[in-house]
């Protein structure tokens, strides 16, 4: 493989920032006003909102689309898949970003396909300079594949490097088979929250 000279891209839905964010403040603002009013004591009965918070960025922040000349990096709430290169078949946007192996589908979280009133608003800007493979037959795509979707986006930057890495003979077409995706889960992450909520739950019980 020739030397690396393009890092790697994370994408969140669009969502992610300003969703995580509004949730945070108004947890850091309460929690703050606990401490104030009632001391240590408010405090200590702030877990629900620490676990409110958690769980805006465990669904809205954490979930990314991480592309790399290794491969794919889907980070789901509940699992991460990792998927090279050489185990890539194709990219569908159908419902969201999803990536398509000789093993299985593999759909992104953080990159969910448009909804109604997005396409409808859609212009033709927003289905030009595309990858050549996001292209059906007499020019068509999916709505999916819009370039101001998260799903268009991802699935453009996976394209985009996909085919790089094809033209440049550092990943071999025909290799699907012989190549699979890695799925764990995120059990840390899992984890945390358990206990978070179970805190949470403990301290409105008292």
């Amino acid at each position: 493989m020739p030397a690396r000279n393009t890092g790697p891209v994370v994408l969140r839905a669009r969502s992610a920032p300003w969703l995580t964010g509004i949730v945070w403040l108004i947890a850091a603002v309460s929690a703050g006003s606990a401490l104030l009013t009632h001391g240590g004591t408010g405090l200590l009965q702030s877990w629900p909102l620490l676990a409110a918070a958690y769980v805006a960025w465990w669904l809205a922040w954490f979930p990314a689309v991480v592309i790399s000349d290794d491969g794919v990096r889907l980070r789901n709430p509940i699992r991460t898949i990792d998927v090279p290169w050489h185990a890539l078949v194709t990219v569908d946007t159908k419902y969201a970003l999803t990536l398509v192996t000789a093993s299985g589908r593999y759909s992104a979280w953080s990159a969910p396909a448009p909804g109604l009133f997005a396409v409808q608003r859609a212009q033709p800007d927003h289905i030009r300079g595309l990858p050549e493979t996001t292209y059906g037959p007499a020019g068509s795509v999916r709505p999916g594949d819009l370039a101001t979707s998260d799903s268009g986006t991802a699935a453009y930057h996976v394209r985009q490097r996909w085919s790089a890495l094809l033209a440049s003979g550092a990943v071999e077409p025909g290799m699907a088979e012989a190549s699979r995706a890695r799925v764990s889960v995120n059990w840390t992450v899992l984890a945390v929250g358990a206990a978070l909520v179970a805190a949470a739950v403990l301290a409105i019980a008292a």
